[in-house]
């Protein structure tokens, strides 16, 4: 097992402020084994909910008999099967003094965010779990987590075929099971489609009249294929950034994985030799580094995005918090150097820094504002904000 210590402590935070926090991820990102730990740390008694146990279902056929009662931690994990649940805990969390906190596990669906957001304004604070990081796993272990991505039972596995096989399994799994249980009516064939074509797109721009001549729809229709794997935690689609300059700048979302190991077995990609000599090596190790830039900086999905213009000027990483604006280039090379197009950034967002992220192994500047970082020393040259 890894330990999970910052997510351990964001959530021990969370549980001192509001009554009751849901931990949202997809299946099998760690969310019950988080919870776990998190139940360790604290004083008293826990008592935990499996919702897809027949069991603990039937205990909770009548919520007020049984949770009521309860002090100390109460855990409700896959809370989206039981969205009805979300109207009595607010009865509870409502009570002076609080006798218990609710920790809820599940992955989110639009019903089961709207209900919860209707039932439970105020009293609940969201935290979303990634997968697992470089500070989890050690920086030495980056290309491991960067093949296999960060499921703990894709990036723990023996062999990199016995982890490719886990990861098929869960896409298979996902797409016939877990999404129809989300209350997606999408048929899963039609989901594996868009999903194993949106693969080829990772990095890309999104253009839904592209997807939505390709499966003979609207525009309206790939949206909504694209807000349903969003909402399951699949894709993490970029936001881009408008600045008030006289250029023309792109509006469309970016689309990437959020995990590249599912990347990698859509496109049945299984070694590192496979990725080395595969014409996306180059996108999935920019999606992969921007990742890990965002959860070890800690910010918030209101605080990235990417930015260009028509003209041709990117930047592949915008972080922006109050008056700080970070910009981040990732480059698969040993030996980066300034683009027109970083200088551009520069000027036309006023960064105050500016950082290369490449595949060497040493880190140094470039000029005064613009720094090169080793991926192999990103956690030492970046400090959380």
């Amino acid at each position: 097992m890894i330990p999970r210590h910052q997510h351990q402590s964001e959530l021990g935070k969370l549980l001192k402020s509001y009554p009751i926090v849901g931990v949202l991820g997809p299946r099998q990102i760690g969310k019950t084994t988080l919870a776990k730990q998190v139940a360790e740390q604290r004083k008293g008694p826990t008592t935990h909910f499996d919702l897809e146990d027949t069991r603990d279902l039937a205990r909770l056929s009548d919520p007020a008999l049984t949770l009521e009662p309860l002090q100390g931690l109460v855990v409700l994990d896959e809370i989206q099967r039981r969205p009805e649940l979300f109207p009595f805990l607010r009865v509870l969390a409502d009570r002076r003094p609080i006798r218990a906190r609710f920790l809820v596990l599940g992955s989110a669906s639009p019903e089961m965010l709207k209900q919860s957001s209707e039932s439970l304004a105020g009293r609940i604070s969201y935290y979303e779990l990634p997968g697992l990081s470089l500070p989890e796993v050690k920086i030495k272990n980056q290309s491991k987590l960067w093949l296999r991505g960060g499921f703990p039972a894709s990036y723990t596995a023996s062999t990199n075929s016995i982890s490719d096989l886990w990861r098929r399994d869960f896409i298979k799994a996902f797409l016939e099971r877990d999404l129809p249980q989300l209350g997606i009516r999408t048929p899963s064939a039609v989901l594996s489609r868009f999903w194993s074509m949106l693969a080829h797109y990772h990095g890309q721009i999104w253009n839904a009249s592209e997807f939505s001549r390709s499966f003979g729809v609207t525009n309206k229709t790939v949206n909504h294929y694209l807000d349903v794997l969003t909402s399951a935690f699949v894709i993490s689609p970029l936001q881009p950034w408008h600045e008030n300059l006289k250029k023309r700048q792109v509006k469309a979302p970016k689309i990437y994985f959020s995990d590249t190991g599912l990347l990698h077995s859509l496109l049945r990609l299984t070694t590192l030799a496979d990725l080395n000599s595969h014409p996306k090596i180059g996108a999935s190790w920019e999606g992969f580094v921007i990742q890990q830039i965002i959860q070890h900086l800690g910010v918030a999905a209101n605080e990235h995005f990417f930015w260009a213009t028509h003209g041709g000027a990117e930047l592949d990483l915008l972080v922006v918090r109050g008056r700080k604006r970070w910009g981040f280039e990732v480059k698969r090379t040993s030996s980066p150097s300034i683009t027109p197009s970083m200088r551009t950034a520069m000027a036309d967002l006023k960064l105050q820094r500016l950082f290369v992220v490449h595949a060497g192994n040493h880190s140094f500047d470039m000029t005064k504002k613009i720094r090169a970082i080793a991926l192999s020393e990103l956690l030492d040259e970046l400090k959380p904000w």
